[in-house]
C-alpha cells in the first residue's frame, strides 16, 4: 500500500496536535502517559514532536482522555489554529477584529 505524501495542512495539524499534547502533558512522565494511553513512550514522543502528523482517531481519543482534555477543544486546536486551511484564516480574522 503506498501512502501519499501529506500535505502542507496535514503536516502543520501534526505539528499543532503534538505541542497541545505536550503543554496538556506538563510535568508528567511521558512513560505515564503513554502506558495510560496504552502506546509505546516513542510513539508519544513522535506524536508531539509532529513526526506521527496522522496518528489514528482512538489514539488522539486515549490521549484526550488521559490528559483530560475535551476531543472538541483538540479539534478546535488543531483544525481552527491559526494558519490551518480557510476554518483558520476566518478564525485568526475574528480574533484579530476583537
Amino acid at each position: 500500500m503506498v501512502r501519499l505524501p501529506l500535505s502542507p495542512e496535514e503536516v502543520m495539524r501534526g505539528k499543532l496536535l503534538g505541542e497541545l499534547l505536550r503543554r496538556a502533558r506538563g510535568g508528567r512522565p511521558m512513560l505515564d502517559v503513554a502506558l495510560a494511553a496504552g502506546i509505546s513512550p516513542e510513539t508519544l514522543r513522535k506524536i508531539e514532536s509532529g513526526r506521527v502528523p496522522t496518528p489514528s482517531f482512538s489514539t488522539v481519543a486515549m490521549l484526550a482522555m488521559v490528559l483530560g482534555l475535551s476531543l472538541d477543544n483538540v479539534w478546535g486546536t488543531v483544525y481552527d489554529g491559526p494558519g490551518i486551511g480557510n476554518a483558520g484564516a476566518e478564525g485568526e480574522r475574528s480574533r484579530q477584529a476583537s
